[in-house]
């Protein structure tokens, strides 16, 4: 199992960079080529959830992104900062009104997105922060020296 992490500073003009990274390494650890640009825009989708979560919250930490390859099928986990419950999180915050529903419908909008990319997705939170892990099979014929 080979694991590839990337940390950046949770600002837009660094999720292209999440992007050509995650591809790449999707693509060295036999993810359908087909598949690519649905594995790109998932991880943009969820690496742009984290920035405006951290930016919304005030987070200074950096977003986490962990691309794991197994044996069978290849995983993303794209981290935020915002501990606990999202919805939870954003109670505090509610008196602010409508800029603040305008942060909900935009997060949901992009899990949207990426439940309609990705079949196997899996969102928590928690303690640590929240976490979206994506998951893609990858063919045992694609593997490279």
């Amino acid at each position: 199992m080979a694991t590839v992490e990337l940390r950046f500073s949770a600002l837009p003009e660094h999720v292209r960079t999440a992007r050509l990274v995650a591809a790449a390494v999707a693509r060295r650890a036999g993810v359908d080529e087909a598949v690519l640009d649905e594995v790109r825009l998932a991880v943009g989708e969820a690496c742009s959830r984290a920035v405006g979560l951290h930016e919304s919250h005030d987070i200074t930490s950096p977003v986490r992104v962990l691309l794991i390859e197994d044996e069978k099928k290849f995983s993303i986990e794209v981290g935020d900062g915002v501990t606990g419950d999202s919805g939870t999180a954003r109670g505090a915050d509610e008196a602010e009104g409508v800029a603040e529903s305008d942060a909900e419908g935009e997060d949901e909008m992009g899990l949207a997105v990426i439940s309609g990319l990705v079949d196997d997705v899996e969102v928590t939170a928690g303690k640590d922060g929240g976490l979206i892990r994506m998951t893609w099979p990858t063919t045992t014929a694609a593997v490279l020296p």
